[in-house]
């Protein structure tokens, strides 16, 4: 494998709803939101939209997001 490549490759995360008869992909370090009919297709298109808003904004280090849970009280629904 290139080393050269590997060194410049960046883990970053995804976040997957299905919506309606979609799957909506965002990566919640970048701000990019994409979809597609599968969560494969999805994540592929947000990948793609990444890097093409990458290559306009770079940017420096991004950290890491801090996912967790919450509860709300039912009623809140209405």
């Amino acid at each position: 494998m290139n080393t050269d490549l590997m060194n410049h490759m960046r883990k970053l995360t995804a976040i997957v709803q299905k919506e309606e008869d979609m799957y909506v992909a965002k990566c919640p370090e970048i701000g990019t939101t994409s979809q597609g009919m599968t969560i494969k297709d999805a994540i592929s298109n947000l990948k793609e939209a990444t890097e093409l808003y990458l290559k306009e904004f770079p940017q420096k280090e991004v950290s890491a997001p801090f996912l967790t849970t919450f509860e709300v009280d039912e009623a809140a629904r209405t």
